[in-house]
């Protein structure tokens, strides 16, 4: 073997080695994957719509994702997208979008995967994203004991429909029978289909079930296609907050999918300083904590994939 083969080997394994992540964890293609920092709209809950867009645009975010719900202009919080609205609606908030420059990457769906509309009102979140080309929509739901098998079904019957719309629908971890992101590939397993994959979410990992999501994600990396970005912390109090001001080590979390060769949202849902109270009604507060959260994620994505 040449001598400068040997000695690009080994200083891959040492950096590696210092990320504590295996030198074969890096995936497949060897292709950089192009990560996608985006901000949900869910901080921006107190705002409507049209300010979240307004904000997340003036943070220097290219890319934004939908979450469930907003204030309208009675100071109402209601649904973003109605399941009885048309799948021209989500066209309508993908224009608004892009006219500021925003790409939507992901909607966040309101109604669980085991409710017994599950697939109905799956089939027009679908529809919704679709319409607008947004290529994710992130699902949930109540997993308690005797609904695995639900979930299975439900899924099984919106692969397909996903497929035709060239949409993917992507689970991340919420408690019980997704608890963690080898809960969650083992479900896309029994699935077995690639409109369903995972996405991953490290601070429900670690918040909920007190799992560590640095070693959790290597056990299914190869079925992760988004991320929800948040960050988890216990020192002084037990809480969510914004990336990078936690307890989670985000060079880890993302290098074992740094070469995969896919295009990959890492959709900001939690953005808050720990300990203190949340600007959430001050909404140039609001920008200022999502601009923090993407120059931090810019910082990760260019150190992993320089590595």
């Amino acid at each position: 073997m040449r001598p400068h083969l040997l000695t690009r080997r080994t200083l891959l394994q040492s950096a590696a080695a210092g990320l504590g992540v295996s030198a074969a964890a890096p995936a497949a293609s060897g292709e950089l994957t192009r990560f996608q920092i985006a901000c949900k709209t869910n901080p921006y809950y107190a705002f409507s719509f049209e300010r979240a867009v307004q904000g997340i645009a003036g943070a220097g975010f290219r890319y934004i994702a939908w979450g469930g719900r907003y204030t309208n202009s009675a100071g109402q919080r209601v649904d973003l997208l109605p399941i009885d609205s048309p799948p021209s609606a989500g066209k309508r908030l993908g224009g608004i979008c892009r006219d500021a420059g925003l790409e939507p990457v992901l909607v966040a769906s309101s109604v669980s995967i085991s409710a017994e509309n599950a697939v109905t009102a799956h089939t027009r979140f679908i529809e919704h994203a679709a319409a607008a080309k947004i290529p994710f929509v992130v699902t949930n739901g109540s997993t308690k004991p005797g609904l695995y098998e639900v979930w299975i079904s439900n899924l099984k019957r919106l692969g397909p429909i996903a497929r035709a719309n060239k949409v993917t629908v992507v689970i991340k971890p919420h408690a019980g029978n997704t608890n963690t992101g080898r809960d969650c590939s083992h479900i896309v397993s029994e699935v077995a289909d690639e409109g369903i994959k995972v996405c991953y979410d490290s601070g429900n990992v670690l918040g909920y079930v007190h799992v560590d999501p640095i070693a959790d994600i290597r056990t299914c990396w190869k079925d992760v296609r988004a991320f929800i970005i948040k960050d988890h912390r216990d020192t002084f109090k037990d809480e969510d907050c914004g990336p990078g001001l936690g307890e989670i080590d985000h060079f880890k979390l993302l290098l074992p999918v740094a070469r995969t060769g896919l295009t990959m949202p890492l959709a900001c849902e939690n953005i808050w300083a720990p300990t203190v109270p949340r600007p959430e009604k001050d909404a140039a507060a609001v920008d200022s904590l999502a601009r923090r959260a993407r120059e931090f994620l810019e910082i990760v994505v260019s150190a992993i994939q320089a590595a």
